[in-house]
This record gives C-alpha cells, sequence and structure tokens, in this order.
C-alpha cells in the first residue's frame, strides 16, 4: 500500500492562491489580436494549445454594481473563462426600440471580463432557454404573421438573423471579440436543439444548417459552437451539456474538433413546488476530473453564480433564487466546500497541462469498474495519470506501475506525475461555511403598513373587451402583465337551485395555466393552480349561489412564459372552460355564455409601486389578511453591506418590488412534499437602496401579515474545517517547474486551512477537537477521545488572521494516538467578522 500521508497531495494554503494567479496571467490576451483556432485536443489560441475552467455568470441577473466582485471571485476559483448567454427580450422588447444600459450593458459586462485578463464566451443564441422568460425570445415575435420558432422559416430566420447581426456588430465596435484584442474566444448560435431538428424533421435540419452559414459569415474571426447538436454543420464545434460528459458523450463525430463542454450543471434550477436541490463539490469534481481524463480541455460550470430572475424575466413556475447551490450562492458570497474543491481541482489540473495538451492518450483497466487513463510523453518524462474508481459504495486499492493507491468510491485520483497523488475528487480539504440570517432592526423600526385595496371585483359590464368564449391569455396580456380578469353574469331560477339545503353547487374552471382566484358574487371562493410539469389544470370549488343573476369573476394569474419545445409560439396561458354542476337542472356551462376580459390590475395601471404613482390613489392604516391588496412600508438600508433580504413567510402569493423595482414573483403558500414552500427569503440587491427612505412594496393575491415581514441580511462567517491525520487527503501544494513537481508548503503532515471572506478576519474560535469529533459544521460535538488542548492551540494560531493553517497531528494537540476510537480528526469551527478580534488564549 503507497503511504499516502508521505506521498503528497493537494492542500489549500496560501502559495496556492499565489500559484493560481500566476498561472491565470499566462492567459491575458494582447492588445493587437490573437487567432483563435482549434484541433481534436483543444481550442488553440495563437498557436498554443490550451484548457479552460470555465463559469456561467448571466449579466441581467445581478446588478452591474455586483459584476466585479463576482468575476473576481471566479477568477479567483481558478476559472479562465466567463460565459453567459445574450437575452434577446431584454434587449429588444419592442421590434427596433433596444435596450443595453444597466442590467443590459453587455459590452460593460465582457469589459470588466478583459480588465480581470480572463477570456469570454458570448451564447447568443438568441434562443437560449436559461429558464429565461419565454427562452429569450421576445413576445412580439409571437405576432409576425406566419412565424413558426426556430425551424426552416423565413419569417423567423428574418428577424434572428436581423439580432444576430446586431449583436455581433456590437460586440464588434466595441473591439471584444478575440480577433480584436477582446476576450471573447467563442460565439454559440443556437442552442440545444438535436431533439427539436427531430421534431421538425428536414425544416430542423435545413434551419440548423441555415444558422450555422448565417453564424460563420458574421466574421467574428472566433469560433462557433452549438450545444448538444452531435453533427454541428461545417466548422462549427459540438459541445456537451449534462452532468457527466466525460461518460455519456463521445465526443464530436468530427475528430478534428476538440471536446468541449458548455453546461456542467452544479445543482439544479428549482421552480416552485420543487424541494432544495442539492449536488456534491465531490460528484462535480469528479465529473471534471473524468471528462478531462478523456480527452476533454474546457469545461463551463451552469452555473457559477446563477443570481435572481428580477421582475417577470423568470420562465413558467421558475422562481427568483436561480441555481442558489453554484459556487458562489444567489448573493455572491463563497459557497463552501464547493468553491473551494474547484479551486483545488483547476489547480491539480494545471499541473497536468502539458501532459493533457501534447501527451499520447491511453487506458488500461485496473480491475472491476477501476481503470487508469494515462497522457504521457515519454521522450520528455511528462506523464499524468487518472486514476478512476466507478463503484459508488465500495472504496478501493488498485496497483498502478508498480504501487499501489487507494482510490474512494465514485472518485478520481489525479497523479500529476503518473506517481505522485495531487487531488483526490471524493476528498475534500477546502473548509466548509454555513450560511446564517440574521434579524434586523430594521424590521421593527417604523414598522408601519399602508394598504391599497384593489377595488371592487370587475363584473362583465365594467369589462371593455368582450366575447362568447374566454379568450387566451398571453394574445390579450402581450407579457406586460401576469394577471387577466375573466367576468361572466347568468341568471338562476328557483327551479335551478338545489332541492336539499346540504348540497351546493360548484364551480369547474379548465385553466391552460397557471393560476387562477374565483370570485362568485363578489366573494372570494377559492384558488387552483398548475405545476411546471402539468401547467394546465382544473379547480373545482364549492359556492353560494342565489336566484336572479350571479357574477362570476376568475383572476387568472401567469408565472412567466414557457421557455423550451417544439412550436413554442403556439403556447398557451389562461382560462379555457366553464361549468356550473350540482344544479337541480343539471351542469350549466358557461364557456359560451359571453366573457368580458380586464387587462392588468387596477394598481398595475395605476403604477401604484412607482413614486408617481403611489400619490394617485388613498392608502390606509392596514396590515389585515385581505386578498388582492397593495401593502407598503417605509425602512432605512441596514447597516453594513452584507446582502439583504425579505423575509415573506407570513404572505401567500404575490409581487414583491423595492423603490419601485419589482424583485420578482412570490409564492409561500405553494410548498413542495417536505412541507415548506420552495423559496421565502428574497433577495433585495443594495444597489436598489438608498440610506434612508426606501419603500417595500408587494401585491398580496391570497392574504397575509406583512406586519410580520422580516428583514433580514447574509452572512457566511461560519468557517469550518474537518480533516483527518489519517485521511488520503491533500497535505502539499505543488507546483511544476520544468517536468518535475515541487512542495511548495507544508511538512508531509495534512494541513487544515481557514480563511475569511475578504476584509474580515478569524474573531472566534467558536468549536475546536482534535480526535474523533461528529457532526456537520455549524453542529460539531466531542467525541470520547478529546484533546482537550485542542481550543487553545488553534486560538492561538487563527484569532485575529484572516487566514491560519493548522497542522493535523495528534502531538500538536496532546491528543492520544492510542485513544480507542479515535480517527485522528481535527474539526473547527471559526467566526469571522470585521469587529476587533477577541483575545487569542495565552
Amino acid at each position: 500500500m503507497h503511504d499516502m500521508s508521505a506521498a503528497a497531495v493537494l492542500a489549500v494554503v496560501v502559495a496556492a492562491a499565489a500559484a493560481l494567479a500566476a498561472a491565470a496571467s499566462a492567459y491575458e490576451l494582447t492588445k493587437n489580436g490573437t487567432t483563435i483556432t482549434y484541433d481534436r485536443r483543444s481550442l488553440i489560441i495563437d498557436g498554443r494549445r490550451e484548457i479552460f475552467f470555465s463559469g456561467s455568470i448571466h449579466y441581467p441577473r445581478s446588478p452591474p454594481d455586483a459584476w466585479p466582485d463576482l468575476i473576481s471571485k471566479a477568477k479567483e476559483g481558478g476559472l479562465n473563462v466567463i460565459t453567459t448567454y445574450v437575452f434577446w427580450n431584454g434587449h429588444e422588447p419592442e421590434p427596433g426600440v433596444y435596450n443595453f444600459e444597466g442590467r443590459y450593458d453587455l459590452v460593460k459586462f465582457f469589459k470588466l471580463i478583459q480588465e480581470n485578463e480572463m477570456y469570454g464566451i458570448v451564447r447568443i443564441g438568441p434562443f437560449v432557454q436559461a429558464e429565461w422568460n419565454h427562452g429569450g425570445l421576445p413576445y412580439w415575435l409571437r405576432e409576425v404573421p406566419d412565424i413558426i420558432f426556430r425551424t426552416d422559416n423565413e419569417p423567423f430566420k428574418k428577424h434572428m438573423k436581423e439580432f444576430v447581426t446586431l449583436i455581433v456588430n456590437k460586440l464588434k465596435d466595441a473591439k471584444l471579440f478575440a480577433s480584436q484584442g477582446g476576450p471573447i474566444i467563442l460565439s454559440q448560435i443556437e442552442n440545444e436543439y438535436q431533439h427539436l431538428e427531430v421534431a421538425f424533421k428536414e425544416n430542423g435540419t435545413s434551419y440548423i444548417n441555415w444558422a450555422a452559414k448565417m453564424a460563420t459569415a458574421t466574421d467574428t474571426g472566433v469560433p462557433w459552437i452549438m450545444c448538444k447538436q452531435t453533427k454541428a454543420p461545417g466548422e462549427v464545434i459540438p459541445t456537451c451539456n449534462g452532468r457527466h460528459c466525460g461518460d455519456t458523450w463521445p465526443g464530436p463525430t468530427d475528430k478534428n474538433k476538440p471536446l468541449l463542454w458548455t453546461e456542467n450543471w452544479t445543482a439544479q434550477y428549482r421552480v416552485f413546488g420543487d424541494p432544495p436541490s442539492q449536488r456534491s463539490a465531490e460528484d462535480i469534481a469528479f465529473s471534471v476530473a473524468r471528462f478531462f481524463s478523456v480527452g476533454g480541455t474546457m469545461a463551463n460550470y451552469y452555473m457559477y453564480h446563477g443570481g435572481t430572475n428580477l421582475g417577470r424575466t423568470g420562465a413558467a413556475f421558475v422562481m427568483p433564487r436561480y441555481y442558489d447551490e453554484a459556487p458562489l450562492d444567489e448573493f455572491g458570497l463563497y459557497k463552501e466546500p464547493k468553491w473551494g474543491h474547484l479551486k483545488d481541482l483547476h489547480h491539480a489540473l494545471r499541473l497536468c497541462k502539458k501532459a493533457l495538451l501534447w501527451g499520447n492518450p491511453s487506458s488500461q483497466p485496473l480491475g472491476k469498474l477501476y481503470e487508469a487513463r494515462v497522457f504521457e510523453i515519454a521522450e520528455k518524462k511528462v506523464c499524468v495519470a487518472f486514476l478512476s474508481n466507478h463503484n459508488t459504495k465500495e472504496d478501493g486499492t488498485v496497483t498502478f506501475r508498480g504501487q499501489k493507491y487507494f482510490v474512494a468510491r465514485r472518485s478520481v485520483s489525479i497523479l500529476a506525475d503518473c506517481k505522485t497523488v495531487v487531488f483526490s475528487t471524493q476528498h475534500v480539504n477546502s473548509q466548509h461555511n454555513q450560511r446564517t440570517f440574521h434579524f434586523a432592526d430594521q424590521t421593527v423600526q417604523n414598522n408601519a403598513w399602508e394598504m391599497f385595496a384593489e377595488g371592487k371585483i370587475p363584473r362583465y359590464k365594467q369589462t371593455t373587451i368582450r366575447t362568447q368564449r374566454p379568450l387566451e391569455q398571453y394574445n390579450l396580456t402581450k407579457d406586460k402583465t401576469d394577471y387577466l380578469w375573466y367576468a361572466t353574469s347568468f341568471r338562476l331560477e328557483a327551479d335551478d337551485m338545489p332541492f336539499r339545503k346540504d348540497i351546493r353547487p360548484v364551480l369547474e374552471v379548465s385553466s391552460h395555466g397557471h393560476a387562477v382566484a374565483a370570485f362568485v358574487n363578489d366573494v372570494f371562493v377559492g384558488v387552483g393552480h398548475g405545476t411546471k410539469i402539468n401547467k394546465a389544470f382544473t379547480m373545482e370549488v364549492v359556492m353560494e349561489l342565489k336566484v336572479g343573476v350571479n357574477h362570476i369573476a376568475i383572476l387568472s394569474t401567469t408565472l412567466g412564459m414557457m421557455d423550451s419545445g417544439a412550436y413554442l409560439e403556439h403556447r398557451q396561458a389562461g382560462v379555457h372552460t366553464v361549468t356550473i354542476q350540482g344544479l337541480n337542472t343539471g351542469t350549466l356551462d358557461l364557456t359560451t355564455n359571453g366573457w368580458g376580459h380586464l387587462v392588468a390590475l387596477n394598481g398595475e395601471r395605476r403604477q401604484v409601486y412607482t413614486e408617481q404613482g403611489m400619490g394617485t390613489v388613498a392608502w390606509k392604516p392596514g396590515k389585515s389578511a385581505q386578498s388582492l391588496t397593495w401593502y407598503r412600508r417605509h425602512f432605512d438600508a441596514p447597516s453594513g453591506d452584507d446582502p439583504v433580504v425579505i423575509d415573506l413567510t407570513p404572505m401567500g402569493k404575490g409581487n414583491l418590488y423595492v423603490n419601485g423595482e419589482s424583485l420578482g414573483r412570490y409564492w409561500v403558500s405553494y410548498r413542495h412534499a417536505l412541507g415548506k414552500p420552495s423559496q421565502y427569503l428574497y433577495n433585495v440587491p443594495r444597489l436598489l437602496l438608498r440610506p434612508t427612505g426606501n419603500v417595500l412594496m408587494l401585491f398580496e393575491e391570497e392574504g397575509g401579515r406583512p406586519d410580520a415581514i422580516m428583514i433580514l441580511t447574509v452572512k457566511r462567517d461560519n468557517i469550518c474545517t474537518f480533516i483527518s491525520e489519517k485521511n488520503p487527503a491533500h497535505v502539499r501544494t505543488w507546483e511544476r517547474k520544468d517536468s518535475q513537481l515541487t512542495a511548495v508548503a507544508g511538512d508531509g503532515r495534512p494541513q487544515a486551512v481557514l480563511s475569511c471572506p475578504p476584509k474580515k478576519t478569524i474573531r472566534q474560535i467558536v468549536f475546536a477537537s482534535y480526535g474523533n469529533p461528529l457532526g456537520i459544521c455549524g453542529n460539531y460535538t466531542f467525541g470520547s477521545c478529546h484533546a482537550p488542548r485542542s481550543k487553545e492551540v488553534v486560538e492561538k494560531a487563527c484569532v485575529g488572521k484572516k487566514t491560519c493553517s493548522l497542522t493535523v497531528a495528534h502531538d500538536v494537540y496532546g491528543g492520544d494516538a492510542n485513544c480507542p476510537g479515535t480517527t485522528a480528526t481535527l474539526a473547527v469551527q471559526a467566526k469571522c467578522s470585521k469587529r476587533p478580534p477577541a483575545a487569542a488564549a495565552q
């Protein structure tokens, strides 16, 4: 058995940051333009093969003042590429009306990437999906005569070409393509089209060929890519999307094109009704190491930072919080150990760059579900090996080139010189952290709410759009609002009413989606909704009717437009059929009774969420649980610069605004199978806040307790480490000098490293124990072999410092190496703060 404690393995220490910075500097683009080509092994930058670690960050999902920090943290995490989609409906909301300001300042975003000496990938699409409203296609396209989206259709191709040309020219004018000295090395046309090509048959094939020719004719000077398109036309490079492209994707059929991975999903986007989504750091690292082991040289994390679907930008049922489980969470805070573990992986793979890019590949089985993949330049003594264990439940030992190696279950061990393990995907050496939410005093300061009721429930005679049947919702609202009223009236005679008093009539509403609230004779009778999978639904609610004229009003609500699939232009929403059951004379079908329609809410038409609109209505004190009501209060911004959130637990469903800006839809009353809402905390970007006098407003559909809403701040100041002296984990940091690996830190024993977020230091050691501690970050407990000096040693080494390194060995903490049950493990939880540190133990 190879001694893994003596066999040096990668650890994160201060020297690693310097090594990564030095590696990143190799990717600086020249001002005079760069030639981007490719072969089977990689993209080629000015004749030099390279490896690429990319992360998706979407500019409209974060305010511009957050972009520099996000890009900087991505670079710090070992990335050298930032990838983003381009959002057509954000840039051209109306034909010929363009928006490239604020969150849609595409040029500014790529210039910031360039300032950080990173590459960029622009995924123009212009269909992007991205869980974005209408897949990024503007609503007005649906009204172009004879249009069919994303097929060999002349009206669609005309508008698509115009937009692609607009974007390419805008980027060219700013000299942002690598051929001009800019950061962009790849452009994408279309998006995940292969399944649609099957649906559209020959029209799909002719369309995708047209799209490739149209794109390459724009002459950007950089290659074009198509994701999930195995047979990409011409010189366009096909790429993979998925969780495990190293095992599920054979690569391009054209063997002259490289293996590129445009979407490695770091978790899963979530919709209302979904439980929490997780994907471990170990699994992501495994997938990337595996991809590089089979010849891949570019992997993009989707998402590296998800951000927030502000306003009405999210697709059908998609929550405002987007990919919160990414390496940088919704608020742009480091999510550990995911961020740090991937940083370690990137450093390890860079140690192997020469062999990966120029070595001769080979593979050999090492046993059932065990494998070695090798890249070697024998004459230069350059070699890298990837030892894979595909068993999901069993650790194992393999023999490779005469030495034995421990390979954990479902892991890849990277041997940067075919001898020394510098990284194991299953062994996490990076610290953990815990996100905490803190009550802000502004919750109770001036917690005085005012309300404005929507007004009387509309009746048929008050509507302006009247037809025999209920109309389709998107065609009326034109994606300007989520809300559409349907109203009708009908007369009942005494003979129509049920004879038995215990029988009550039932209102049945069939809807194409997404949610409805029904009112009978101005009385609320119930709600119904569909789901992301089954958007169409039928609501059945009991009601009271009377002899004479009865009035029915239905408020139909959409939660974004669909973002994928063939014939997207035909997707529908809104009320479809309405019947009343349980009458003495049988079922009464009101579908063709004559319907009136009223687009948008009264408050929306008055724009009461804006400073000017607020003055057009009468507000009165109120905190009661009322439906269809606008609520507002004023609040000051919490002190400091920690992210701010609004806790909407006491509310139901509606829309949230701060200072006139929509922060997205909320839906707290819809709970997943575990009994909790999918999202109840909503991001308030500090860019939107003034020091004092901010206006918090929400439109509540169902009713709630606005006075119980809380204002919170967010921190990730609790940092932890949990490392065993005996664990075959990373114990040294390495750099490569020519063909040799050289240890730059460590003494051969495992090192636990703690590092605070920027501008903060370790103020307190909350927990420290060497021996056999148990638990997880935020909930550690002592074991039976606890070394009493543990906390004293850790406090002396760490308190008052931004970063500290702790040797994991029993003699350091006075631990008993012979204690029965010891795991020789060090567990530490520390608290970071901007405040002066507590005195270290003497």
